[in-house]
Protein backbone atom coordinates (compact mmCIF):
# COMPACT_ATOMS: atom_id res chain seq x y z
CA UNK A 1 0.00 0.00 0.00
CA UNK A 2 2.61 1.93 -0.54
CA UNK A 3 3.19 4.35 -3.83
CA UNK A 4 6.24 5.22 -4.95
CA UNK A 5 6.86 7.29 -8.03
CA UNK A 6 9.91 6.42 -9.74
CA UNK A 7 11.66 3.11 -10.04
CA UNK A 8 15.00 2.91 -8.34
CA UNK A 9 16.47 1.57 -11.88
CA UNK A 10 16.10 4.04 -13.57
CA UNK A 11 18.74 7.15 -13.51
CA UNK A 12 17.78 10.37 -14.92
CA UNK A 13 21.21 12.20 -15.95
CA UNK A 14 22.12 15.58 -17.37
CA UNK A 15 24.00 16.66 -20.76
CA UNK A 16 27.65 15.59 -19.09
CA UNK A 17 25.66 11.94 -18.45
CA UNK A 18 25.66 12.93 -14.43
CA UNK A 19 23.29 11.77 -12.22
CA UNK A 20 20.72 13.97 -11.42
CA UNK A 21 19.19 13.51 -7.76
CA UNK A 22 15.36 12.85 -7.65
CA UNK A 23 13.97 12.26 -4.62
CA UNK A 24 12.14 9.16 -4.53
CA UNK A 25 9.10 8.04 -2.97
CA UNK A 26 10.00 6.90 0.52
CA UNK A 27 8.32 3.34 0.31
CA UNK A 28 8.96 2.52 4.21
CA UNK A 29 7.42 5.46 5.15
CA UNK A 30 4.88 5.18 2.75
CA UNK A 31 4.49 1.54 3.68
CA UNK A 32 4.14 2.34 7.60
CA UNK A 33 2.19 5.00 7.00
CA UNK A 34 -0.24 2.97 5.15
CA UNK A 35 -0.29 -0.70 7.51
CA UNK A 36 -0.29 1.96 10.42
CA UNK A 37 -3.59 3.49 8.83
CA UNK A 38 -5.20 -0.57 8.55
CA UNK A 39 -3.98 -1.67 11.84
CA UNK A 40 -5.91 1.68 13.53
CA UNK A 41 -8.97 0.23 11.16
CA UNK A 42 -8.75 -3.03 12.96
CA UNK A 43 -8.29 -1.74 16.35
CA UNK A 44 -11.31 0.20 16.06
CA UNK A 45 -13.07 -2.35 14.28
CA UNK A 46 -12.26 -4.64 17.34
CA UNK A 47 -12.84 -1.97 19.66
CA UNK A 48 -16.43 -1.58 18.49
CA UNK A 49 -17.16 -5.24 18.04
CA UNK A 50 -17.26 -4.79 13.87
CA UNK A 51 -14.69 -7.13 13.08
CA UNK A 52 -14.70 -10.70 14.26
CA UNK A 53 -12.30 -10.86 17.86
CA UNK A 54 -9.70 -13.78 16.21
CA UNK A 55 -8.81 -11.29 13.95
CA UNK A 56 -6.89 -9.27 16.15
CA UNK A 57 -3.52 -10.99 15.65
CA UNK A 58 -3.27 -8.72 12.14
CA UNK A 59 -2.82 -5.97 14.01
CA UNK A 60 0.38 -6.37 14.98
CA UNK A 61 1.46 -8.48 11.61
CA UNK A 62 0.17 -5.06 10.01
CA UNK A 63 2.74 -3.07 12.29
CA UNK A 64 5.61 -5.75 11.25
CA UNK A 65 4.93 -6.17 7.98
CA UNK A 66 6.58 -2.65 6.38
CA UNK A 67 9.87 -3.78 8.52
CA UNK A 68 9.62 -7.30 6.87
CA UNK A 69 9.61 -5.49 3.29
CA UNK A 70 11.84 -3.04 3.44
CA UNK A 71 14.51 -5.60 4.82
CA UNK A 72 13.48 -7.88 1.57
CA UNK A 73 13.66 -4.76 -0.89
CA UNK A 74 17.23 -3.88 0.44
CA UNK A 75 18.75 -7.11 1.54
CA UNK A 76 18.32 -10.03 -0.59
CA UNK A 77 18.09 -11.04 -4.42
CA UNK A 78 14.66 -8.96 -5.03
CA UNK A 79 16.82 -5.39 -3.99
CA UNK A 80 18.34 -5.90 -7.60
CA UNK A 81 15.16 -6.84 -9.46
CA UNK A 82 14.40 -3.91 -11.55
CA UNK A 83 10.67 -4.49 -10.93
CA UNK A 84 10.65 -5.53 -6.93
CA UNK A 85 8.63 -2.00 -6.56
CA UNK A 86 6.26 -3.59 -8.56
CA UNK A 87 6.28 -7.25 -7.19
CA UNK A 88 5.83 -5.85 -3.67
CA UNK A 89 2.88 -3.34 -4.35
CA UNK A 90 1.23 -6.43 -6.31
CA UNK A 91 1.74 -8.18 -2.67
CA UNK A 92 0.24 -5.62 -0.94
CA UNK A 93 -2.55 -5.43 -3.09
CA UNK A 94 -3.45 -9.29 -2.21
CA UNK A 95 -2.89 -8.96 1.36
CA UNK A 96 -5.55 -5.70 0.73
CA UNK A 97 -7.85 -7.54 -0.77
CA UNK A 98 -7.48 -10.11 1.77
CA UNK A 99 -7.74 -8.45 4.62
CA UNK A 100 -11.37 -6.72 3.16
CA UNK A 101 -12.37 -10.27 2.79
CA UNK A 102 -11.22 -11.23 6.41
CA UNK A 103 -13.69 -8.26 7.55
CA UNK A 104 -16.60 -9.47 5.30
CA UNK A 105 -16.43 -6.92 2.91
CA UNK A 106 -17.48 -4.28 5.20
CA UNK A 107 -17.93 -0.84 2.99
CA UNK A 108 -16.35 1.68 4.28
CA UNK A 109 -13.00 -0.20 5.76
CA UNK A 110 -12.93 -2.22 2.67
CA UNK A 111 -13.64 0.27 0.60
CA UNK A 112 -10.72 2.79 2.53
CA UNK A 113 -7.92 -0.05 1.90
CA UNK A 114 -8.81 -0.46 -1.69
CA UNK A 115 -8.92 3.26 -2.61
CA UNK A 116 -5.47 3.64 -0.82
CA UNK A 117 -4.31 0.44 -3.04
CA UNK A 118 -5.80 2.21 -6.14
CA UNK A 119 -4.19 5.20 -5.60
CA UNK A 120 -0.80 3.79 -5.44
CA UNK A 121 -0.98 1.55 -8.74
CA UNK A 122 -2.08 4.73 -10.56
CA UNK A 123 0.91 6.98 -9.13
CA UNK A 124 3.38 4.05 -9.78
CA UNK A 125 2.22 2.11 -13.18
CA UNK A 126 -0.58 4.06 -14.53
CA UNK A 127 -3.64 2.28 -15.73
CA UNK A 128 -1.79 -0.60 -16.38
CA UNK A 129 -0.87 -1.44 -13.35
CA UNK A 130 -3.81 0.35 -11.75
CA UNK A 131 -5.85 -2.93 -13.62
CA UNK A 132 -3.40 -5.90 -12.58
CA UNK A 133 -3.67 -4.29 -9.22
CA UNK A 134 -7.70 -4.40 -9.29
CA UNK A 135 -7.27 -8.26 -10.07
CA UNK A 136 -4.90 -8.71 -7.73
CA UNK A 137 -6.74 -7.30 -5.10
CA UNK A 138 -10.15 -9.15 -6.35
CA UNK A 139 -8.16 -12.50 -6.40
CA UNK A 140 -7.26 -11.71 -2.72
CA UNK A 141 -10.32 -10.61 -1.35
CA UNK A 142 -12.09 -13.65 -3.22
CA UNK A 143 -9.72 -16.20 -1.53
CA UNK A 144 -10.36 -15.03 1.78
CA UNK A 145 -14.21 -15.11 1.23
CA UNK A 146 -13.83 -18.47 -0.02
CA UNK A 147 -11.74 -20.28 3.20
CA UNK A 148 -13.50 -17.93 5.34
CA UNK A 149 -17.08 -17.60 6.65
CA UNK A 150 -17.98 -14.88 3.65
CA UNK A 151 -19.00 -11.63 3.57
CA UNK A 152 -20.69 -10.09 6.30
CA UNK A 153 -24.56 -10.31 7.31
CA UNK A 154 -24.24 -6.23 7.59
CA UNK A 155 -21.92 -4.29 5.35
CA UNK A 156 -22.44 -1.26 7.36
CA UNK A 157 -19.92 -0.11 9.69
CA UNK A 158 -20.00 1.94 12.87
CA UNK A 159 -19.45 5.71 12.74
CA UNK A 160 -16.19 5.60 14.22
CA UNK A 161 -14.51 2.71 12.55
CA UNK A 162 -15.88 5.04 9.26
CA UNK A 163 -14.21 8.08 10.58
CA UNK A 164 -10.68 6.62 11.87
CA UNK A 165 -11.25 4.53 7.42
CA UNK A 166 -11.80 7.71 5.98
CA UNK A 167 -8.94 10.10 8.36
CA UNK A 168 -6.79 7.51 7.67
CA UNK A 169 -7.64 6.77 3.82
CA UNK A 170 -6.71 11.09 3.54
CA UNK A 171 -3.33 10.52 5.18
CA UNK A 172 -2.20 8.07 3.23
CA UNK A 173 -3.44 10.03 0.29
CA UNK A 174 -2.31 13.47 1.47
CA UNK A 175 1.45 12.00 2.05
CA UNK A 176 1.31 10.04 -1.67
CA UNK A 177 0.55 13.58 -3.07
CA UNK A 178 2.99 15.38 -1.19
CA UNK A 179 5.86 13.20 -2.23
CA UNK A 180 4.52 13.20 -5.71
CA UNK A 181 4.42 17.43 -6.28
CA UNK A 182 7.92 16.89 -4.48
CA UNK A 183 9.32 14.30 -7.37
CA UNK A 184 7.15 16.61 -10.22
CA UNK A 185 9.29 19.59 -8.81
CA UNK A 186 12.34 18.08 -8.99
CA UNK A 187 12.14 16.13 -12.78
CA UNK A 188 11.02 20.03 -13.92
CA UNK A 189 14.10 21.48 -12.58
CA UNK A 190 15.58 18.42 -13.64
CA UNK A 191 14.38 19.11 -17.17
CA UNK A 192 15.33 22.60 -17.12
CA UNK A 193 18.82 21.66 -15.84
CA UNK A 194 18.99 19.21 -18.83
CA UNK A 195 17.96 22.06 -21.64
CA UNK A 196 20.27 24.30 -20.11
CA UNK A 197 23.49 22.06 -20.48
CA UNK A 198 22.40 20.49 -23.81
CA UNK A 199 22.02 24.03 -25.00
CA UNK A 200 25.52 25.22 -23.72
CA UNK A 201 26.94 21.71 -25.10
CA UNK A 202 25.66 22.35 -28.56
CA UNK A 203 27.15 26.22 -28.44
CA UNK A 204 30.62 24.56 -27.66
CA UNK A 205 30.15 21.34 -29.70
CA UNK A 206 29.63 24.38 -32.87
CA UNK A 207 32.86 25.70 -31.03
CA UNK A 208 35.10 23.02 -31.27
CA UNK A 209 33.85 22.45 -35.11
CA UNK A 210 35.75 25.32 -36.23
CA UNK A 211 39.17 23.14 -35.08
CA UNK A 212 37.81 20.02 -36.88
CA UNK A 213 36.39 19.25 -40.43
CA UNK A 214 32.83 18.93 -40.79
CA UNK A 215 33.15 15.28 -41.68
CA UNK A 216 35.48 14.62 -38.82
CA UNK A 217 33.13 16.49 -35.68
CA UNK A 218 30.12 15.31 -37.69
CA UNK A 219 31.15 11.21 -37.05
CA UNK A 220 32.83 12.40 -33.62
CA UNK A 221 29.14 14.02 -32.31
CA UNK A 222 27.01 11.67 -34.24
CA UNK A 223 29.12 8.29 -32.47
CA UNK A 224 30.24 7.11 -35.32
CA UNK A 225 33.64 7.57 -34.28
CA UNK A 226 35.73 7.24 -30.96
CA UNK A 227 38.05 9.68 -29.90
CA UNK A 228 41.06 7.33 -29.44
CA UNK A 229 44.31 6.32 -30.70
CA UNK A 230 43.51 4.12 -33.30
CA UNK A 231 44.82 4.18 -37.25
CA UNK A 232 43.71 2.28 -40.51
CA UNK A 233 44.77 1.84 -44.17
CA UNK A 234 42.92 3.85 -46.55
CA UNK A 235 43.26 4.50 -50.55
CA UNK A 236 42.99 8.78 -50.70
CA UNK A 237 43.44 11.29 -52.80
CA UNK A 238 46.20 14.07 -51.18
CA UNK A 239 45.92 17.78 -52.04
CA UNK A 240 48.82 20.17 -51.03
CA UNK A 241 48.38 23.84 -51.93
CA UNK A 242 51.12 27.14 -51.14
CA UNK A 243 51.04 30.71 -52.52
CA UNK A 244 53.69 31.88 -54.72
CA UNK A 245 54.62 35.22 -54.41
CA UNK A 246 53.23 34.94 -50.53
CA UNK A 247 56.96 35.36 -48.71
CA UNK A 248 57.95 38.21 -51.07
CA UNK A 249 54.47 39.85 -50.13
CA UNK A 250 54.83 39.13 -46.57
CA UNK A 251 57.93 41.58 -46.16
CA UNK A 252 55.90 44.44 -48.06
CA UNK A 253 52.90 44.12 -46.22
CA UNK A 254 52.46 44.92 -42.44
CA UNK A 255 51.43 41.42 -40.36
CA UNK A 256 47.71 42.78 -39.76
CA UNK A 257 46.95 43.36 -42.88
CA UNK A 258 49.11 40.16 -44.42
CA UNK A 259 46.93 38.50 -41.66
CA UNK A 260 43.70 39.41 -42.68
CA UNK A 261 44.45 38.97 -46.69
CA UNK A 262 45.87 35.29 -45.64
CA UNK A 263 42.36 34.50 -43.48
CA UNK A 264 40.72 35.52 -46.23
CA UNK A 265 42.07 33.30 -48.45
CA UNK A 266 42.05 30.27 -46.34
CA UNK A 267 38.35 31.11 -45.74
CA UNK A 268 37.54 31.75 -49.41
CA UNK A 269 39.17 28.03 -50.39
CA UNK A 270 37.46 26.35 -47.37
CA UNK A 271 34.24 27.42 -49.22
CA UNK A 272 35.12 25.19 -52.22
CA UNK A 273 36.57 22.61 -49.91
CA UNK A 274 33.82 21.78 -48.17
CA UNK A 275 31.27 21.89 -51.59
CA UNK A 276 33.30 18.99 -52.99
CA UNK A 277 33.52 17.29 -49.75
CA UNK A 278 37.22 17.21 -48.55
CA UNK A 279 38.64 17.00 -45.55
CA UNK A 280 41.32 20.00 -44.33
CA UNK A 281 43.98 18.73 -42.66
CA UNK A 282 45.69 21.40 -41.38
CA UNK A 283 46.68 25.18 -42.92
CA UNK A 284 50.44 26.01 -42.52
CA UNK A 285 51.79 29.39 -42.72
CA UNK A 286 50.08 29.78 -46.71
CA UNK A 287 49.41 26.54 -47.49
CA UNK A 288 46.88 23.84 -46.99
CA UNK A 289 46.62 20.05 -47.01
CA UNK A 290 43.24 18.48 -47.88
CA UNK A 291 42.44 14.77 -48.06
CA UNK A 292 39.58 12.98 -50.15
CA UNK A 293 38.62 9.56 -48.97
CA UNK A 294 37.97 9.40 -45.20
CA UNK A 295 36.28 10.00 -42.63
CA UNK A 296 33.38 9.41 -45.69
CA UNK A 297 34.31 7.75 -49.48
CA UNK A 298 32.41 7.87 -52.44
CA UNK A 299 34.48 5.45 -54.02
CA UNK A 300 38.61 5.64 -54.97
CA UNK A 301 37.54 7.59 -58.73
CA UNK A 302 34.87 9.79 -57.41
CA UNK A 303 37.20 11.02 -54.66
CA UNK A 304 39.82 11.57 -56.63
CA UNK A 305 37.84 13.65 -58.92
CA UNK A 306 36.67 15.38 -56.51
CA UNK A 307 39.85 16.13 -55.52
CA UNK A 308 40.88 17.44 -59.00
CA UNK A 309 37.67 18.91 -59.43
CA UNK A 310 38.20 21.19 -56.22
CA UNK A 311 41.77 22.28 -57.77
CA UNK A 312 40.67 23.28 -60.68
CA UNK A 313 38.09 25.83 -59.14
CA UNK A 314 40.56 26.88 -56.55
CA UNK A 315 42.96 28.05 -59.35
CA UNK A 316 40.00 29.81 -60.92
CA UNK A 317 38.91 31.21 -57.93
CA UNK A 318 42.07 32.33 -57.25
CA UNK A 319 41.63 34.98 -60.29
CA UNK A 320 38.96 36.45 -58.95
CA UNK A 321 41.12 36.84 -55.42
CA UNK A 322 43.70 38.59 -57.04
CA UNK A 323 41.27 41.21 -59.02
CA UNK A 324 40.22 41.92 -55.21
CA UNK A 325 43.77 41.84 -53.99
CA UNK A 326 44.51 44.22 -57.13
CA UNK A 327 41.55 46.89 -56.18
CA UNK A 328 42.95 47.07 -51.89
CA UNK A 329 45.85 47.68 -53.75
CA UNK A 330 47.81 44.64 -53.48
CA UNK A 331 50.22 44.68 -56.57
CA UNK A 332 52.30 41.42 -55.84
CA UNK A 333 51.37 38.91 -58.41
CA UNK A 334 49.94 35.83 -56.40
CA UNK A 335 49.31 32.62 -57.63
CA UNK A 336 48.44 29.12 -56.09
CA UNK A 337 50.29 25.99 -56.95
CA UNK A 338 48.88 22.31 -56.27
CA UNK A 339 49.99 19.09 -56.20
CA UNK A 340 47.96 15.97 -55.66
CA UNK A 341 48.46 12.44 -55.07
CA UNK A 342 46.29 9.37 -54.88
CA UNK A 343 47.22 6.00 -52.71
CA UNK A 344 47.23 3.70 -49.56
CA UNK A 345 48.21 5.92 -46.13
CA UNK A 346 47.56 5.12 -42.44
CA UNK A 347 44.90 7.69 -41.36
CA UNK A 348 43.37 8.39 -37.79
CA UNK A 349 44.23 9.89 -34.67
CA UNK A 350 48.11 10.09 -33.99
CA UNK A 351 49.32 11.38 -30.72
CA UNK A 352 48.81 10.49 -27.23
CA UNK A 353 45.85 9.52 -24.79
CA UNK A 354 45.17 13.24 -23.66
CA UNK A 355 46.35 15.41 -26.95
CA UNK A 356 45.83 14.07 -30.78
CA UNK A 357 45.52 14.68 -33.71
CA UNK A 358 43.27 13.40 -36.80
CA UNK A 359 45.91 13.08 -39.79
CA UNK A 360 47.80 10.81 -42.01
CA UNK A 361 50.90 9.86 -43.11
CA UNK A 362 52.57 7.72 -45.76
CA UNK A 363 54.67 8.11 -48.72
CA UNK A 364 51.66 9.33 -50.84
CA UNK A 365 51.44 12.50 -48.27
CA UNK A 366 55.13 12.92 -48.84
CA UNK A 367 54.61 12.96 -52.96
CA UNK A 368 51.36 15.21 -53.34
CA UNK A 369 54.28 17.46 -50.80
CA UNK A 370 56.70 17.16 -53.56
CA UNK A 371 54.49 17.99 -56.65
CA UNK A 372 52.96 21.09 -55.03
CA UNK A 373 56.52 22.12 -54.51
CA UNK A 374 57.34 21.73 -57.96
CA UNK A 375 54.66 22.91 -59.71
CA UNK A 376 54.71 26.41 -60.97
CA UNK A 377 52.19 29.34 -60.39
CA UNK A 378 48.29 28.32 -61.40
CA UNK A 379 49.90 24.78 -62.22
CA UNK A 380 48.45 21.60 -60.81
CA UNK A 381 50.56 19.03 -61.01
CA UNK A 382 48.86 15.18 -59.72
CA UNK A 383 50.87 11.58 -60.14
CA UNK A 384 49.86 8.75 -62.16
CA UNK A 385 47.19 6.91 -59.97
CA UNK A 386 45.41 10.11 -59.78
CA UNK A 387 45.31 10.57 -63.49
CA UNK A 388 44.19 7.35 -63.96
CA UNK A 389 41.51 7.63 -62.15
CA UNK A 390 40.33 11.12 -63.46
CA UNK A 391 41.96 11.12 -67.47
CA UNK A 392 38.25 10.67 -68.88
CA UNK A 393 36.77 13.86 -67.45
CA UNK A 394 39.91 15.76 -67.14
CA UNK A 395 42.49 16.79 -69.39
CA UNK A 396 46.06 16.13 -68.79
CA UNK A 397 49.16 16.79 -70.38
CA UNK A 398 52.34 14.57 -69.66
CA UNK A 399 55.43 16.16 -67.49
CA UNK A 400 57.81 13.39 -67.67
CA UNK A 401 59.35 11.40 -64.48
CA UNK A 402 60.74 12.95 -61.16
CA UNK A 403 62.31 10.81 -58.76
CA UNK A 404 61.00 11.37 -55.19
CA UNK A 405 62.79 9.68 -51.92
CA UNK A 406 60.61 6.59 -50.63
CA UNK A 407 59.66 5.50 -54.52
CA UNK A 408 62.18 2.90 -55.72
CA UNK A 409 61.53 4.01 -59.11
CA UNK A 410 60.96 7.60 -60.86
CA UNK A 411 57.87 8.63 -60.69
CA UNK A 412 55.41 9.63 -64.08
CA UNK A 413 53.43 12.69 -63.46
CA UNK A 414 50.91 15.05 -65.60
CA UNK A 415 49.62 18.42 -65.16
CA UNK A 416 45.65 19.28 -65.19
CA UNK A 417 44.34 21.87 -67.80
CA UNK A 418 40.76 21.37 -67.58
CA UNK A 419 37.45 19.66 -67.47
CA UNK A 420 37.22 18.30 -71.31
CA UNK A 421 33.44 19.23 -71.09
CA UNK A 422 35.34 23.13 -70.66
CA UNK A 423 37.53 22.44 -73.68
CA UNK A 424 37.30 23.78 -77.28
CA UNK A 425 34.60 26.28 -78.37
CA UNK A 426 31.77 24.86 -76.17
CA UNK A 427 33.60 25.99 -73.00
CA UNK A 428 31.67 27.90 -70.33
CA UNK A 429 34.17 30.20 -69.38
CA UNK A 430 36.67 32.91 -70.57
CA UNK A 431 39.84 34.35 -69.31
CA UNK A 432 42.24 37.28 -69.71
CA UNK A 433 44.62 38.92 -67.92
CA UNK A 434 46.54 41.44 -68.73
CA UNK A 435 48.29 44.47 -67.22
CA UNK A 436 45.33 46.92 -66.51
CA UNK A 437 42.81 44.96 -67.30
CA UNK A 438 41.62 41.08 -66.06
CA UNK A 439 38.36 39.44 -66.91
CA UNK A 440 37.38 35.82 -65.67
CA UNK A 441 34.10 35.02 -67.02
CA UNK A 442 32.20 31.35 -66.28
CA UNK A 443 28.53 31.75 -67.99
CA UNK A 444 27.46 28.45 -66.24
CA UNK A 445 27.43 30.24 -63.30
CA UNK A 446 25.73 34.33 -64.60
CA UNK A 447 21.99 34.05 -63.46
CA UNK A 448 19.93 34.95 -66.20
CA UNK A 449 19.06 38.48 -64.47
CA UNK A 450 22.72 39.62 -64.20
CA UNK A 451 23.01 38.78 -68.05
CA UNK A 452 22.60 42.61 -69.14
CA UNK A 453 23.91 44.17 -67.13
CA UNK A 454 27.42 42.10 -67.71
CA UNK A 455 26.79 42.97 -71.36
CA UNK A 456 26.25 46.32 -70.78
CA UNK A 457 29.67 46.31 -68.56
CA UNK A 458 31.67 44.84 -71.73
CA UNK A 459 29.81 46.89 -74.33
CA UNK A 460 31.03 50.31 -71.95
CA UNK A 461 34.70 48.88 -71.88
CA UNK A 462 34.69 47.97 -75.68
CA UNK A 463 33.54 51.65 -76.31
CA UNK A 464 36.07 52.64 -74.19
CA UNK A 465 38.76 51.19 -75.53
CA UNK A 466 37.78 51.68 -79.10
CA UNK A 467 37.94 55.65 -78.34
CA UNK A 468 40.82 56.21 -76.78
CA UNK A 469 42.01 53.55 -79.81
CA UNK A 470 41.09 56.10 -82.41
CA UNK A 471 42.77 58.81 -80.05
CA UNK A 472 45.73 57.59 -80.89
CA UNK A 473 45.43 56.51 -84.45
CA UNK A 474 44.48 60.32 -85.20
CA UNK A 475 47.11 61.85 -82.99
CA UNK A 476 49.27 59.14 -85.05
CA UNK A 477 48.26 60.32 -88.25
CA UNK A 478 48.83 63.85 -87.16
CA UNK A 479 52.16 63.41 -86.52
CA UNK A 480 53.01 61.57 -89.35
Amino acid sequence: MNAPLANPSSVIVDANNNPIAIPPMPDYHARMVAYTSVAAIMLTGALYSSFPVWLGWLIPAALAWPHIAHYLTRHTRLSKSPTARQRMLALDCFLGGGFAGAIGLIAVPSLAVIIMLMFSCLILGGIRLWATGSLITAAGAATVLYLGSGVATSLQSGLALSVVSIIATGLHICLTAYYAHQQARALMNAKTQIQFQREQSIALSHKLSKYLSPQVWQSIFTGERDVRLETQRKKLSIFFSDIKGFTELSEEMEPEALTELLNNYFNEMSQVVFKHGGTIDKFVGDSIMIFFGDPTSRGQREDALACVSMAIEMRNHMKIMRQKWRSQGIKTPLEIRMGISTGYTTVGNFGAENRMDYTIIGKEVNLASRLESLADAGEILISYETFSLIKEKIMCRDKGEITVKGFGKPVPIFEVVDFRRDMGPNRSFLEHEHSGFAMYLDSDKIAEKDRRQILRALEDAAERLRQEEDIEQKISDSAH
